[in-house]
């Protein structure tokens, strides 16, 4: 037998067994293997793609009269929520003349894939009791609370924990734990983000995802650090192993300094160092930086300086390099001898060159995207393939950083309240 015939057997084989196949029983296979993934076998990644691609081959050509079985309805909708090609979704929808697919979950669903999930609202939380016995359940939870998540947190929040009390262990779990640390950090409640944080350290640290996780846990540690505590910052980080930990406290580190968060970024710049290895010199040039930006308008400026301009520039980052340069501005604003009222020249705030230091954006709000987190893991955002991605914090040179501004900010407010005094002491 030629080569030509035996590829065009196995085609065929190929074919017959995707006939024979039902979609939901390949589904079940796609999900087992995402939720090993989740749990930090990224081998199977791979596996998952091809699965994906499987299983849409199946559901385009498969005859319409399968889907008078509800299960494979259910797993179209498993399938387009768990990083399937939408459009397969829109071409059942399209052909389905018998109406076995429900009009008003389907419109939920694309549009929760496409990321407007809050356009529906009313009809998602309404028809959800009709469904939550069924295997689909867990799924249709995370698009409900997608679909309140603005307009009523608390309400997200419970679709959430119902979501993952029923679906331990998997996808739908890391999902619904990761979205709640969003949800509780937007409006404030500290606590609930505590808790979900720990959760989500104790089980999902290995999946691709566990950046974002680690983005939204230095924005509610450095906002909220009195309600949470030393204690139980270190105790959530403390299930990393010591490279992700020191990396998520230099950021915690620069965060804070740029905040003006003194008593932060000393913490957190001295754990990242403790986590440092003998002849690791990145990590301990950052966190030397990060601590010295908080005591530049203290007492002893002039040692601060000393030991943040023999930091070299070519260990550092753009963004990182702006800082500094920023510091030293400051610096010498503090180091200014005062002059009185009437010797006072007058200098436009745009001579001061304090204003316009440059770098980039680093406040992450939107790095967690409430609609894109049962998106394919298999190909995570650029970045996120490391619980904590280091290199975003020695980006490429950027313009226009608020994060230097926010500091310059800081910094210049605590030098207005000295000019007060000083005044007050010349009257």
């Amino acid at each position: 037998m030629t080569v030509a015939a035996g590829l065009g057997l196995a085609a065929s084989a190929h074919a017959q067994a995707l006939d024979d196949l039902a979609p939901y029983k390949m589904i079940r296979s796609l999900q087992y293997v995402q939720d090993t993934v989740v749990l930090g076998d990224h081998s199977a990644m791979e596996m998952q793609r091809f699965l994906l691609s499987t299983i849409d081959e199946r559901l385009r050509t498969a005859d319409t009269t399968i889907f008078a079985d509800p299960r494979n309805v259910d797993a179209a909708l498993v399938y387009a929520m768990s990083g399937g090609n939408p459009q397969t979704l829109e071409l059942l929808v399209k052909n389905d003349v018998s109406g076995h697919f429900d009009a008003r979950i389907t419109d939920a669903v694309r549009n929760y894939v496409t990321g407007r999930g809050a356009i529906n609202s009313k009809s998602v939380a309404e028809i959800f009791p009709e469904y939550k016995d069924l295997e689909i359940a867990p799924y249709l939870a995370l698009v409900s609370a997608n679909s309140v998540l603005r307009k009523d947190p608390t309400l997200a929040l419970s679709f959430f924990d119902w979501a993952r009390l029923i679906a331990p262990g998997t996808l739908v779990e890391e999902a619904a734990l990761r979205r709640s640390i969003y949800v509780a950090e937007q409006n404030g409640m500290v606590e609930k983000g505590v808790r979900y944080s720990s959760r989500y350290a104790r089980r999902f640290l290995r999946s691709p995802y566990a950046s974002q996780f680690a983005d939204l846990f230095v924005k509610l540690a450095t906002e909220h650090f009195e309600e949470i505590g030393e204690d139980n910052i270190q105790e959530i980080l403390s299930f990393m192993d010591a490279p992700r930990q020191r990396e998520v406290y230099l950021r915690m580190a620069r965060l804070s300094a740029i905040s003006g968060n003194g008593r932060l970024a000393a913490m957190a710049s001295e754990r990242a160092q403790a986590l440092t290895a003998d002849g690791e010199k990145m990590p301990r040039t950052l966190a030397g930086l990060y601590s010295g930006l908080v005591s530049v308008s203290s007492s002893d400026v002039s040692a601060v300086m000393e030991k943040l301009v023999a930091i070299p520039d070519e260990d550092l980052s753009a963004k990182d390099r702006a800082l500094k340069e920023a510091a030293r501005r400051v610096a010498e604003e503090v180091l200014r001898p005062p002059v009185l009222i009437d010797e006072a020249p007058s200098v436009a705030p745009s001579e001061s060159g304090v204003e316009s230091v440059g770098a980039d954006d680093v406040s992450e709000d939107e790095r967690m995207s409430p609609t894109a987190v049962v998106a394919d893991p298999a190909a995570p955002a650029a970045g996120e393939q490391s619980a904590v991605a280091g290199g975003e914090m020695q980006g490429e040179d950027q313009k226009g950083d608020p994060a230097i501004d926010s500091f310059v900010s800081t910094s210049r407010s605590k030098l207005d309240e000295i000019d007060k005094l000083l005044k007050g002491e010349g009257s």
